[in-house]
């Protein structure tokens, strides 16, 4: 009687990123745009005059919310560098970190609808997951970081 010495190999990309190394980049990704969130936000308070009188009263200037804006941006491209960096440059962590980030800002925006115009409550939480996502995709697999060469216009 003929045996098979056939053993099933484990899932390579399984055994390669576990789940707690996702869980891991999620949590750093979030901690990181908590993290530079509130560094950039330094600034604003320190250097623009009335910000933080603003700030506590709901009350921002063009400028301001333009300002705040860019911050969010700018928190959700490092998170999801954070995250795709922890998570060895797959992007699977980073949807689940614009995800998770969705989830936890829409309620508060639902709070605060009535205290700043729609463009800027669409423009937040529309850009939070793609933004995550952009951010992941300047992280390849394997350390190695996306550079973006200019091209030279030779006329």
């Amino acid at each position: 009687m003929k045996t098979d010495s056939y053993q099933a190999q484990p899932n390579s990309r399984a055994t390669e990123h576990p789940l707690w190394k996702i869980v891991a980049a999620i949590i750093a990704g979030l901690v990181t745009w908590i993290i530079v969130a509130s560094i950039l936000n330094l600034p604003l308070r320190a250097w623009w005059p009335n910000y933080h009188e603003a700030e506590t009263a709901f009350s921002f200037t063009l400028g301001m919310k333009l300002a705040r804006l860019a911050l969010g941006a700018a928190a959700s491209l490092c998170g999801g560098f954070v995250a795709a960096w922890i998570a060895n440059g797959r992007r699977r962590a980073a949807m689940y970190l614009g995800i998770l980030l969705l989830a936890l800002f829409v309620p508060n925006h639902y709070l605060i609808w009535d205290k700043f115009p729609v463009w800027y409550h669409l423009t937040f939480l529309v850009s939070l997951f793609p933004l995550t996502l952009l951010g992941a995709m300047l992280k390849l697999p394997g350390g190695r970081v996306r550079t973006v060469i200019p091209i030279r216009n030779s006329a």
